[in-house]
């Protein structure tokens, strides 16, 4: 047996518990950080003095390491009270790149990978982390549709800005009423009342503006007329700007529902197939929807009640930015005063086949490597890949109570590795000894 290859298995025993000392109280250290994942050491046998016609004879090989961040494997998911802290229900990475990256993003921009990240906007308008790592999306057109992009390039990204804190007035060009009239008003012996509203829609300036919108009983004794005189005029004049008479059903199919729409005058033509009148209001037209023919859903005259329970129009005047979320699907979703909301970007997850095989860098982030394969990215919640949840970080991975027990083996391993070479010591001075 040979003293210096005992000795140095006992002196390979300090190195390797050195290091797994190091991992622990790297993991203690980043106890409290968002996103960490932990490192754990394994520990392999060196076996030396085994081959062919060596037997009878055993020489110490010692231990060696191998770290490795289980980056597979995630900490907790917990609330946060910022809309854009971001953490991942699932499988998968967001997209990132650096500050510097994001600024020259015409050129190359590093490519890196996070699992969580508290994203707030910067002067520059930049959604970043403090780090400095910018959150990646799919640009959306300006209708607010997402553009396809190619899984396996990086191409259709670009760093999430917002630079506009208000949006441009939208004029108005829709109208859509849904209401009930009151089949009560139309019988032979009622009082003639008219029923009225103010229906608001957003010129071309971007003012806020009202049509009068009158419904009027036609009252026909001694009949149930069934039928209503409709005029739309601006507020103050005495002309209306279009004039219609509506009927209704009363028969067991089409009672109650709107069965003709007839225009007096030169007031526009209603289309059947829309259910609307185009209006020219000083050159801004506007679909005014009065509903469908025998369509439940729109237009009704049932029992006494005159009930408007739906106005709505698709313009707006100028608003200015509340917030902005992230949806569980990636939509970076801008919120305005004026309750719109608008679609500025998609955040797409990033899978591989070994997230292990990633290479680590600071501040919690990763990059592609040979062994980590070939990325793919996907729409959250399709593929392999998980949701995104908005006010909301992962935790660390470190699990504190399994640390310390292992700080504890650490020790008592350590300790025992230095009784082997403090042995080995005493032996060797034993054999010193013989001579004397």
């Amino acid at each position: 047996m040979s003293m210096s290859a005992t000795m140095n298995a006992g002196i390979a025993g300090l190195a390797a518990n050195a290091t797994r000392l190091a991992t622990i109280s790297d993991n203690i250290a980043n106890s409290g950080t968002n996103g960490y994942r932990r490192v754990q050491t394994s520990f392999h046998s060196m076996v030396l003095g085994e081959a062919a016609g060596s037997r009878g004879t055993y020489t110490a090989g010692g231990v060696r390491t191998t770290t490795m961040r289980v980056i597979d494997q995630g900490g907790q998911i917990a609330s946060t009270s910022n809309s854009t802290d971001l953490a991942i229900n699932g499988r998968g990475f967001l997209p990132v790149t650096s500050l510097q990256g994001a600024r020259q993003a015409q050129g190359d921009m590093p490519f890196m990978l996070a699992t969580t990240g508290s994203f707030r906007f910067d002067a520059d308008g930049y959604l970043r982390d403090t780090a400095d790592m910018v959150l990646l999306g799919v640009p959306a057109n300006a209708d607010g549709s997402i553009p396809p992009f190619s899984p396996n390039s990086i191409d259709g990204l670009q760093p999430v800005r917002m630079t506009e804190t208000q949006h441009a007035p939208l004029a108005t060009s829709q109208i859509n009423l849904q209401l009930n009239l009151p089949a009560s008003a139309t019988l032979p012996d009622a009082d003639p009342v008219n029923n009225d509203l103010s229906v608001e829609y957003v010129d071309n300036t971007g003012l806020r503006r009202n049509l009068d919108v009158t419904f009027a009983p036609n009252i026909t004794p001694p009949e149930h007329s069934n039928s209503w005189t409709l005029e739309i005029r601006a507020p103050g004049d005495d002309v209306p700007i279009a004039e219609y008479e509506l009927t209704f059903g009363n028969g067991s199919d089409d009672g109650g529902l709107l069965v003709s729409v007839v225009e007096a005058g030169g007031s526009p033509a209603y289309d059947p197939a829309t259910g609307a009148v185009l209006l020219d209001l000083d050159g801004q037209e506007i679909a005014f929807g009065l509903g469908q023919l025998l369509d439940p859903a729109g237009m009704t005259q049932h029992s006494t009640a005159f009930n408007p329970y739906q106005i709505e129009h698709n313009g707006f005047a100028k608003s200015d930015l509340l917030g902005v979320k992230v949806t569980e699907d990636g939509l970076v979703q801008a919120i305005y005063d004026q309750g719109q909301v608008r679609t500025l970007y998609r955040v797409p997850l990033v899978d591989v086949p070994n997230p292990n095989g990633l290479q680590s860098l600071n501040d919690q982030v990763y990059r592609i490597t040979t062994e980590s394969g070939n990325f793919l990215m996907w729409t959250p919640g399709e593929g392999p890949t998980g949701t995104i949840l908005g006010n909301a970080l992962e935790q660390s991975a470190t699990d504190i109570a399994e640390e310390l027990t292992g700080l504890i083996q650490t020790q008592r391993a350590y300790s025992s590795n230095a009784k082997v070479i403090q042995t080995v010591d005493e032996m060797l001075q034993e054999t010193t000894n013989l001579k004397r």
